[in-house]
């Protein structure tokens, strides 16, 4: 008998516990879940700007706050038109010359400003700072970046070339990305500013990538030399490049192995094609 009554209140209090007004209180006492954390727009794909560069000149995609990303440059110093046929070819087509190798890491200081450093193995040391201005959308038919960099040989202690510019990007449907570089270099003039008449470049960089597949792009860049020092041929690459996931593989051609801006401003060979690649990591993808 008194098991029985006890099963009874037991059944009683079960009931009272699990009724709709219970539950409901339970729940309404509970805090809610915390919302989800929106994703930042800046980690999405950019499917015609899949680099921070052309190839050496920059671009105006923007770097996620607080993500970074890794580049490695090479070019080969042989250059392609040198010696016969079967001689470049037994150097494996300049693969076994040496090479001006480059590695640069870069980082988003806060939304729309990044910042970064890049070394060439002939000690020449980069700091740069981009700061995107303004986004190409429905209602703005252009991009806008600011950006400075200043170069420094000898492990940034000698021979320092401050540079300053702007970079206007345009999209042209889901085919091309297309840029203009105005761009300021001081230094450029590699001789004793006693020996020299113009010391300073003033370089109109010009580029393009084309996307020929959904992840195969083709890249041309230019950099003539429109007014103060102007050595040579202006700097010019073109080049194949591949986008798998975070990664970017470039394979190019360049009439020099320049690939800092105060490099790109001393300009390249009129005869001679450099072969290189460039590979770029992002590592939020």
């Amino acid at each position: 008998m008194r098991l029985a009554r006890m099963l009874t209140v037991t059944a009683i209090c079960a009931g009272v516990l699990t009724s709709p007004a219970v539950v409901q209180a339970q729940q309404a006492a509970q805090p809610a879940p915390p919302a989800p954390r929106e994703r930042d727009p800046d980690q999405n794909l950019d499917a015609l700007q899949p680099d921070f560069t052309i190839s050496a000149l920059p671009t105006t995609l923007r770097l996620p706050r607080f993500k970074g990303a890794f580049r490695v440059t090479h070019r080969f110093g042989r250059p392609l038109g040198s010696g016969s046929f079967g001689d470049l070819a037994a150097d494996f087509f300049s693969f076994d010359s040496s090479a001006q190798i480059g590695l640069e890491y870069r980082f988003g200081l806060m939304r729309g400003l990044q910042g970064g450093i890049y070394r060439t193995n002939d000690r020449t040391i980069e700091f740069f700072l981009e700061r995107n201005l303004v986004q190409q959308s429905a209602s703005r038919p252009l991009g806008l970046s600011a950006f400075a960099a200043m170069d420094g040989t000898n492990n940034f202690r000698d021979s320092y070339s401050p540079a300053l510019g702007a970079i206007v990007s345009r999209k042209v449907g889901r085919l091309a990305a297309l840029y203009v570089e105005p761009i300021w270099v001081n230094n450029s003039n590699s001789l004793p500013s006693e020996l020299v008449d113009s010391n300073d470049s003033f370089l109109l960089g010009i580029g393009g990538r084309v996307r020929v597949r959904r992840t195969v792009y083709v890249i041309a860049e230019g950099a003539p030399r429109v007014a103060g020092f102007d050595p040579g041929r202006a700097h010019m690459t073109g080049g194949i490049e591949k986008l798998v996931g975070g990664h970017v593989f470039q394979l190019n051609v360049s009439n020099g192995v320049g690939t800092t801006i105060g490099q790109v401003a001393r300009g390249g060979s009129r005869t001679d094609w450099h072969l290189g690649f460039n590979i770029t990591r992002k590592f939020w993808r």
